[in-house]
């Protein structure tokens, strides 16, 4: 199974459990070429729709950055799975999925918190890294360190800050501003892009003190 097929069907529990009953309606924001969680919320009866540039050319999906869509209001609820880092201005684009839900409709969040990927954690992944013809992001992010002289809390900011990476610390109280959380909690990321590493693999070993907890699940209800 590949990585991004993998990490899919792992979190979509984690999403769904957070979700109002189908047939609500969901928007994901940032569901990517592969259509995120999309496919998963219509087998389930859910009307949804994924927004991304890189979106599916397919119904269902609409081509753009979520500030820019047409998108309905009232919506039940708005998924944003590892995008908000990425996203150019955060605090306007969390506004934006404030305004599209509604009354009581559910945030649900999951984000990277890069900014906590210390050394120790890099080692064990590094360690664990599936063979593969087509290296992953965690593959390209140990070979640019190896390549770059640097010790690892260096070169992790220096690449965040080249793409305009936004820490999860910062996120959170943006999210808080604009929504009631309902809970925020932390479990596994590196797992999709491991050799033999199950999510459970990588929850014992946090749970040992071995490693951090890299993912974070946001929460958040609108008032």
């Amino acid at each position: 199974m590949a990585p991004g097929a993998k990490w899919l069907d792992a979190i979509w529990p984690h999403v769904r459990v957070q979700l109002p009953a189908a047939p609500a309606l969901v928007i994901e924001l940032g569901c990517g070429p592969v259509g995120g969680f999309v496919p998963f919320l219509r087998a389930e009866g859910y009307d949804a729709v994924g927004v991304d540039p890189k979106a599916p050319e397919a119904p269902d999906y609409v081509q753009t950055e979520f500030e820019h869509a047409e998108l309905p209001r009232d919506v039940d609820a708005v998924v944003a799975c590892t995008s908000l880092h990425h996203v150019a201005q955060p605090a306007h684009v969390i506004e934006r999925m404030a305004d599209v839900l509604a009354s009581g409709g559910v945030a649900v969040v999951v984000e990277w918190a890069w900014e906590e990927f210390d050394a120790q954690t890099a080692e064990w992944s590094f360690e664990r890294l599936r063979a593969s013809d087509d290296a992953g992001w965690l593959h390209r992010r140990r070979d640019e360190w190896r390549a770059s002289g640097d010790d690892w809390p260096t070169y992790l900011r220096t690449w965040a800050e080249r793409h305009g990476l936004h820490a999860a610390g910062k996120l959170v109280p943006l999210l808080d501003a604009r929504l009631r959380r309902r809970s925020l909690t932390r479990g596994p990321f590196l797992f999709a892009d491991l050799a033999g590493t199950t999510e459970a693999d990588e929850q014992a070993a946090i749970d040992a003190g071995r490693i951090g907890a890299l993912r974070l699940d946001y929460v958040g209800v609108r008032g």
